[in-house]
């Protein structure tokens, strides 16, 4: 069953706009056509009448896809935060006169689910872009599409370099910072101190881990197969147990662990075991502690180090800090059933408005080619829920909003940041 939501009520969102064009195909042909072809992608042709999709003179109709249900529901709570953000913009006047209407739908982290509900939002909603979609197999299932029709397809909630790659899926942008600029800033830390160090890598054998071992090349260059030592494991291993022993026979300098789940737990442990004692750089998404840290053993895990780019709301250091104050703020009037403490409703929070600052870039016209500029021309943007210094730029040729991170190191008892913004490369 799909879930719709929406950010205004059902009296303001009406019936689907009925096709302008005969030559239109339906949802149901569409379909059709795709089995009949054997699977064959088929794009709709798109009325020229059909000028500003999604925009009436009173609204914006915005699009997402995410997991209200299934393995990873709890990450649906960032639909929830931002839609809760788009309520307060409208019931502050909207941008430019016109209220968001996000529609959120549960794909239940199914792809296939994902282009069902995709299409729906794309042809029987009318929606003027996508925003925020949730996961990396749901938004592979849709690129294609989204990119042949082209429709806006902004600041995907996933990790991984393959989204920013401009000329394949130029109406494509993610948000986050991928492993690859992950990898960049640790080896920049590393060889600022020890130029000749040697590097271990263990990569998850997917598009996620690979992207450490291409950010590791482009710090590298040539010198790259001199000094680095990387190996996969599968996820479907028990352990990577014998992959750290080997990489840990080299005596390397420091670690690399692009790893995912359980793996980045074990990944500490042995390192600790085997008495590593050089630098250990974690993925950003095994950082937590009550995920990965805890298991791992907080004495083990000491000395650990770790990426960071936006403020955890839960951090006392940030207890007096504007930005958290407002945003504790909204939680608590605009989305009180909401946990403040809860990274992914920080978020959302964080993303959301973004895509507002997209839409009043547009200066009223609201076209699908707008709007794609407008997210390719983002400038030293600040946001009160990023580290100081650290600022978002998109262009045309550049879909990496966020290339600065900072180290943050665990020492015990909490993660302390420490050092300046590094900077990943662009490439």
């Amino acid at each position: 069953m799909i879930t719709r939501h929406t950010a205004l009520p059902d009296a303001i969102t009406g019936a689907p706009d009925a096709p302008t064009d005969a030559g239109v195909l339906s949802r149901r042909a569409l379909l059709t056509a795709a089995a009949a072809a054997g699977g064959m992608l088929v794009v709709p042709r798109i009325s020229g009448a059909q000028t500003l999709p999604g925009v009436s003179a009173t609204e914006i109709r915005i699009g997402n896809t995410t997991s209200l249900s299934g393995p990873v529901s709890a990450l649906g709570t960032i639909a929830r935060a931002q839609a809760a953000y788009f309520k307060m913009i409208n019931d502050g006047g909207g941008v430019a006169g016109r209220k968001i209407n996000f529609i959120y739908l549960d794909d239940g982290f199914n792809p296939a689910k994902t282009l069902e509900v995709t299409r729906k939002l794309v042809e029987q909603d009318d929606v003027a872009l996508l925003f925020a979609n949730l996961g990396t197999g749901p938004n592979s299932a849709i690129v294609k599409y989204t990119n042949q029709i082209g429709i806006p397809h902004l600041f995907l909630s996933v990790n991984g370099d393959k989204w920013t790659d401009h000329k394949t899926y130029p109406w494509t942008i993610p948000y986050a910072p991928s492993g690859r600029v992950e990898c960049q800033v640790g080896l920049k830390h590393t060889l600022q101190t020890k130029p000749d160090a040697k590097i271990a890598i263990l990569y998850q054998n997917d598009d996620f881990g690979r992207d450490y071992v291409t950010g590791a090349k482009d710090v590298l260059g040539a010198r790259y197969d001199s000094v680095v030592k990387a190996i996969s494991y599968e996820v479907t291993d028990a352990t990577h147990d014998s992959q750290m022993i080997q990489l840990m026979a080299g005596n390397p300098d420091a670690l690399i662990s692009g790893v995912t789940g359980k793996f980045g737990a074990m990944a500490i442990r042995k390192a600790h075991e085997l008495g590593f004692k050089g630098n250990h750089y974690i993925a950003s998404g095994v950082s937590s502690v009550q995920g990965t840290i805890i298991p791992a053993g907080v004495d083990r895990a000491v000395g650990v180090m770790s990426t960071v780019y936006l403020k955890d709301p839960s951090d006392p250091s940030f207890a007096d800090d504007a930005g958290i104050k407002g945003y504790r703020a909204f939680m608590a009037k605009w989305f009180p059933e909401g946990n403040p403490d809860d990274f992914y409703n920080s978020y959302g929070y964080m993303t959301a408005m973004v895509m507002v600052r997209v839409l009043q870039q547009c200066n009223g016209d609201f076209s699908r080619k707008n709007i794609m500029a407008q997210a390719n021309n983002l400038k030293d943007l600040e946001n009160p829920m990023l580290l100081p210094g650290i600022r978002i730029n998109t262009s045309p040729t550049d879909h990496r909003p966020l290339k600065q991170m900072q180290l943050q190191r665990w020492d015990g008892k909490k993660w302390a940041r420490f050092g300046p913004i590094f900077s990943g490369s662009n490439v």
